[in-house]
């Protein structure tokens, strides 16, 4: 049997053990029983309407990363290549984190800690210019690659679930913690443009999901007349966690209190009055100076 937590009629207030009010359910309106039910003794009181069990992840461990990536190689397919080998210089403009594969597995001798092996895929956007004679420089989009590896606690457990949503013979969801990894935009540090490949890149074998070539426009070339290697700084934050059952107040649903706008408004000015003026664009932040 559970043990029973009770909660004050305080919002702020955290659970004490039944087992610290001499396991009285009948304590005289002093809070409300997580196993007891009553709900409207906590609304006199101005607290939570219930207590609920509800299954929510838990995290149990995490780090933050702040990563320099040198020297990357920019991955092009064979008409962005021809386009780089033709060009004079190239620029790079955008750079984006196009997915994260993640493999957490079990360290072992060291009960509770799991390692987190992750290959990040960045997008990354490339101006080139003089190519083909023109003026103008063209957009080329490659692909770069970078494996990390992390360890953190994720507790131990030895509990298969089984769901609905995975209810097929021999599909028990494992008790393995769940890896999450949160990032912002790469910053483009600098970019390189060589004749020869570096001696460790290995450019003969590439392998690539097909997700990426299909979203690139074609197969990615391993080997080419020009070599282009990125330098980006990346910000992460790795955590695992597990589905646990917790006991949370409920005080009472999520109700909005705005109302929807449309934008069908008859006039289009009077919507554009209510749109508040973009003073951050025009006024960026400066940097505060901390002077001793």
């Amino acid at each position: 049997m559970p043990e029973a937590i009770t909660y004050n009629g305080n919002r702020n207030s955290t659970p004490l053990s039944a087992a610290h009010h001499g396991n009285n359910n009948n304590s005289g309106g002093t809070g409300i029983s997580g196993t007891s039910g009553a709900a409207c003794e906590a609304a006199s009181l101005g607290g939570f309407r219930e207590a609920v069990c509800m299954n929510a992840g838990r995290v149990y461990d995490s780090c933050s990363g702040k990563d320099c990536l040198e020297d990357l190689r920019v991955y092009l397919t064979e008409c962005g290549q021809s386009i780089i080998n033709e060009g004079s210089s190239v620029k790079c403009r955008d750079i984006d984190v196009l997915h994260v594969s993640m493999d957490v597995e079990e360290v072992p001798f060291n009960a509770g800690y799991y390692s987190v092996d992750m290959t990040f895929y960045f997008l990354v956007t490339l101006d080139v210019y003089g190519a083909g004679g023109c003026a103008a420089p063209q957009t080329v989009q490659g692909v770069a690659v970078f494996d990390k590896k992390v360890i953190l606690f994720g507790s131990e457990g030895s509990v298969r679930s089984f769901r609905s949503d995975c209810s097929k013979l021999g599909t028990a969801c494992t008790d393995m913690p769940i890896a999450q990894v949160q990032t912002v935009d790469p910053v483009c540090l600098g970019l390189r443009v060589c004749e020869h490949p570096k001696p460790e890149c290995g450019c003969e074998s590439v392998n690539f999901p097909c997700e990426i070539e299909n979203l690139l426009g074609g197969p990615i070339v391993g080997r080419g007349g020009k070599y282009l290697y990125l330098t980006i700084g990346l910000f992460t934050i790795v955590s695992l966690e597990r589905d646990i059952q917790m006991m949370v107040p409920v005080y009472d649903f999520c109700i909005p209190e705005k109302e929807c706008t449309t934008s069908c408004s008859e006039d289009p000015c009077e919507m554009f009055r209510k749109i508040r003026f973009p003073v951050s664009e025009f006024f960026p932040p400066k940097q505060d100076c901390c002077c001793n």
